[in-house]
């Protein structure tokens, strides 16, 4: 798997957790809508979505926290044994481990950024 594949992956991952939080976006403004006009079940499916909402924040979370392990093990893989009394040498990335590490998912993940339903977004439905 080369580079480029991961950062399109990762961008693909990243447009649909987009996508998603923008439909249960939509979703809790038909429904705070519903509620504001009188309709008594609304307030119920609110708390549904609430629910929904809250396993996909979770779920996300997760996927970044894997993501992040992943991209510290291979940091840790790519990074070149200390070596005792002798100058510092500086550090060539190149091949596979320095190509990951400098693309757009590494950078992401060095950077510990996530992606999904945040919680302004929920606080936002709700």
């Amino acid at each position: 798997m080369d580079i480029q594949t991961i950062d399109q992956a990762y961008n693909q991952l990243q447009s649909q957790a987009q996508q998603s939080a923008q439909a249960l976006q939509t979703l809790g403004s038909k429904l705070q809508a519903a509620m504001n006009g009188g309709d008594s079940q609304a307030r119920e499916w609110m708390l549904d979505l609430r629910e929904v909402a809250l396993s996909f924040q979770a779920e996300q979370q997760q996927v970044t926290a894997l993501l992040q392990a992943l991209h510290a093990a291979v940091a840790n893989e790519a990074a070149p044994p200390p070596q005792p009394q002798a100058a510092p040498q500086p550090q060539q990335s190149g091949g596979f481990l320095g190509n990951l590490l400098g693309s757009g998912f590494g950078q992401a993940m060095a950077a510990g950024a996530g992606f999904g339903i945040g919680d302004d977004l929920i606080k936002d439905i709700f």
